[in-house]
């Protein structure tokens, strides 16, 4: 964890810590937390790991295409309230998942479907998990609005595991990337896992977020993966994956895009192909 003494939100009186910038912990309302106990078992556990700000990501559109905007909004401030209630020094913003589909750019404009922190500056774009479709019309689309997207998970899509060369063009066009902090500790096997780590030796990753979907299993941590970017590229690297640019966003500034130069630690996968991937 990083000891700027600043916030990620820009207050000068605590320290900065991670940020997550894609949580299902919205109780109830998606295939995340179930009910306010694993919320708030959810929330302890972030907070103790070192978790400080979490925009809160429930699926939208897709098969929750019920989860609309204003509803996101009043959940997020009543999560608010019980997290203070309980004494839980976690920041929780609004923001959604958002599959990509028609009527997204319409629900955007309208407010239905959620930029993250609710600042119409970055969408957290979900692709279907079994394949890959071209992105750069709805980037274009998207830079239109004033907003960027961010690729929830690529290292988890099947299309890219067996494509994993898109990526970095689709980088250079602007796209950021979210890997996953599971991804990198093998939680979602080998393949992703490789994929990961090879996106992060290119400097294909801009966030790691927790996808968290609850206390037991896909659990806000972040830590573990902090100390394994730091140990695969350098400690400045995770630093900004971790709590700089996930900040950014919080905030509603700009992220750097592009692929990022890092150091190749010796020892790992520095030499990994892309192609082995697949």
């Amino acid at each position: 964890m990083i000891s700027d003494d600043a916030d990620p939100l820009g207050n000068k009186t605590v320290r900065i810590g991670f940020v997550d910038i894609h949580c299902h912990l919205l109780p109830g309302i998606d295939d995340g937390s179930a009910d306010w106990e694993t919320t708030l078992g959810m929330a302890q556990m972030a907070v103790a790991d070192g978790m400080q700000v979490t925009i809160v990501t429930p699926h939208q559109l897709g098969n929750f295409a019920q989860n609309l905007g204003d509803d996101i909004r009043a959940r997020t401030a009543q999560l608010q309230q019980v997290l203070d209630q309980h004494d839980i020094a976690l920041r929780v913003l609004p923001g959604g998942d958002v599959r990509i589909e028609d009527g997204m750019f319409e629900g955007l404009a309208t407010g239905e479907v959620m930029s993250l922190g609710d600042l119409r500056r970055h969408v957290l774009l979900e692709l279907p998990h079994e394949l890959y479709f071209p992105l750069e019309g709805v980037l274009a689309s998207l830079s239109r609005q004033g907003m960027a997207g961010i690729l929830s998970h690529p290292e988890r899509n099947r299309g890219l595991l067996r494509e994993p060369l898109l990526l970095p063009a689709l980088v250079e066009g602007g796209c950021l990337m979210q890997v996953t902090a599971g991804s990198l500790m093998g939680t979602f096997g080998p393949k992703s896992q490789e994929l990961a780590e090879w996106m992060l030796a290119n400097g294909l990753v801009h966030f790691i977020a927790t996808d968290a979907h609850g206390t037991k299993s896909r659990r806000p941590l972040m830590n573990r993966a902090f100390d394994r970017v730091a140990e695969l590229t350098d400690k400045a690297t995770a630093e900004d994956l971790c709590c700089h640019f996930p900040a950014l966003v919080a905030r509603g500034e700009n992220v750097p895009a592009g692929c990022r130069v890092v150091p190749k630690r010796g020892g790992w996968r520095s030499l990994f192909s892309a192609k082995k991937v697949a």
